[in-house]
């Protein structure tokens, strides 16, 4: 069976609004991809770090209980689970302070064979986070060689800016590697001071096969060798953005999944292909703007898996 595999950080998201908590939730991009994937039955597994303290056993309770496999995960015993405060301006746009204690060893844990035609997806600065970073080009590689679908989140917030010199290398490192590149405006703007599709594109086509481009209100736009299209998105009133991002990763991968799309596949897709990916896409990170949860519900994912055929 075709598997998908996600690694990344986990930590509780605690989310105020108005000077109000107004929820604490698991959170960690790859982690809210890897929920909203289990929830809509795919075989996801979360390759990540986490104490075994009481925010840890909330995060691994959560996981098992969203059909996300866990075998993969580090269990420290020195330090402390990962704090997040996720604070909304008016737009529902959010910015973080972080709380981190982690061990001197990370990521201490057997890593999985990544096979071929398996999904990877890897993002944000864990990626590219020097006490992780042999664990994960451990898994890029495995994963590259062996012709699996390899998806990057660059995910680069402004509060890195000031590390892109030293970054930038293994940024364009893991580009190289990838199949798609999912990127926002924001992040292509941080890393190449570019400010549309069609110049990160020429900036970057010959490192990559695959970018998406995604915009905000302005839409998803795709890029390879072969195909250049533009995507609408839809018109609402956010509850919260904080996973947007990341579900339109679970969208781009339940239809990648569902459509059984190879790496040898993502060239050769045309206008009508890549208008059901990114509008699968779309609808989930549509539904997560709607709620203060960093995932899509049961109810869209039992809906979304029914209307879809998918054959687990």
């Amino acid at each position: 069976m075709r598997r998908i595999f996600a690694v990344g950080e986990a930590l509780v998201d605690i989310i105020f609004s108005g000077g109000e908590p107004r929820a604490a939730k698991a959170g960690g991009a790859m982690l809210n991809t890897s929920v909203s994937l289990g929830r809509a039955g795919l075989p996801v597994s979360f390759i990540s770090e986490f104490g075994a303290d009481d925010p840890g056993r909330l995060i691994d309770s959560f996981l098992r209980s969203n059909g996300v496999d866990t075998s993969y995960v580090y269990r420290f015993t020195r330090g402390n689970t990962a704090l997040a405060l996720a604070f909304l301006d008016e737009n529902n746009n959010a910015h973080y302070t972080f709380y981190k204690n982690y061990p001197s060893q990370r990521l201490n844990t057997e890593l999985p064979v990544i096979g071929k035609d398996d999904i990877f997806l890897f993002g944000s600065i864990y990626a590219i986070t020097e006490e992780v970073r042999s664990s994960v080009m451990k898994l890029l590689r495995s994963a590259s060689e062996n012709n699996a679908l390899v998806i990057y989140d660059p995910n680069f917030r402004s509060s890195h800016l000031h590390e892109l010199g030293k970054l930038k290398p293994l940024i364009m490192e893991n580009i190289n590697i990838s199949t798609v590149v999912r990127g926002s405006h924001e992040d292509f703007q941080n890393i190449l001071g570019l400010e549309n599709a069609d110049e990160v594109w020429k900036t970057l086509k010959e490192f990559s096969k695959c970018i998406i481009y995604t915009n905000s209100t302005e839409g998803v736009y795709v890029r390879t060798p072969s195909f250049s299209g533009e995507f609408p998105v839809k018109k609402i009133e956010p509850v919260s953005t904080i996973g947007a991002g990341d579900n339109f990763n679970a969208g781009l991968i339940f239809a990648f999944y569902n459509g059984n799309i190879k790496p040898s596949d993502i060239l050769e897709l045309d206008y009508r292909e890549w208008e059901k990916i990114i509008a699968t896409a779309v609808d989930f990170a549509t539904e997560v703007c709607l709620s203060w949860d960093n995932y899509i519900g049961f109810e869209f994912a039992s809906r979304y898996r029914s209307a879809s055929g998918l054959q687990i």
